[in-house]
């Protein structure tokens, strides 16, 4: 198509088709930014959670260590809330500030696809629109005699480009946002394993003080016999 073909398209629709241009680019870079973070959130998702496998215990010192690593990672600050929980605490209250955290950290992990997934419901309701005008427009040419029929179909080729870029364009979209939500709903679900790795792994300091608890009491005890 040549560019006076494209703006008498871009006009048979009422502007509808700078319109999607707009709503284009913003998908495209959404999904280009989201994809990149994404990508890198689960690379590093699943390395943090291959170096946490291999400690049988919470250790500050070593979980630090990854915290300084991947500050960005939502998965970072999983691992500070159970660096900073106080042992004297229950062992039921871990697993509530464990969860607060994970809960905290979604938004983040999702952020921008609301944006896409309004785009893919928009575009085609946008095209439609701009079909729609131009073929009021391409109709308007049979109220005067002197034009000729064939006026009328090429005012309706035109007015369909609209329909046309508003389909391609929620098509892309919905590819993109489907693959998006699978990565989010992966990292998720590092979150909620992670999440039970480090309850798993606090257990042990609740044992052994309950362990050193119930020897003090039977020492006392003893004491108290003798």
């Amino acid at each position: 198509m040549t560019m006076q073909g494209i703006e008498g398209a871009v006009q048979s629709s009422g502007g509808m088709l700078y319109l999607m241009a707009v709503l284009l680019l913003v998908a495209l870079t959404v999904i280009i930014e989201r994809g990149w973070y994404l990508a890198r959130v689960l690379s590093q998702g699943n390395q943090l959670l291959r170096e946490v496998t291999g400690v049988s215990k919470v250790s500050p010192e070593a979980f630090q260590e990854l915290v300084t690593r991947h500050p960005t990672l939502p998965h970072a600050k999983v691992l500070e809330s159970a660096i900073q929980h106080d042992l004297a605490h229950d062992f039921d209250r871990i697993s509530d500030k464990l969860e607060e955290a994970v809960m905290c950290e979604a938004p983040h992990v999702d952020r921008f696809l609301w944006v896409l997934d309004t785009i893919v419901t928009l575009a085609p309701l946008m095209g439609l629109l701009g079909t729609i005008i131009g073929m009021f427009n391409a109709f308007q040419v049979l109220g005067d005699v002197a034009n000729s029929p064939t006026k009328v179909t090429g005012g309706v080729a035109e007015a369909l480009l609209a329909t046309a870029c508003g389909l391609f364009i929620a098509i892309v979209g919905l590819v993109a946002l489907n693959g998006l939500n699978n990565r989010v709903r992966i990292i998720m679900h590092q979150l909620d394993t992670l999440k039970m790795m480090l309850l798993n792994r606090l257990y042990p300091h609740y044992h052994e003080s309950f362990e050193e608890q119930k020897r003090v009491l039977a020492e006392m005890r003893a004491r108290a016999v003798a």
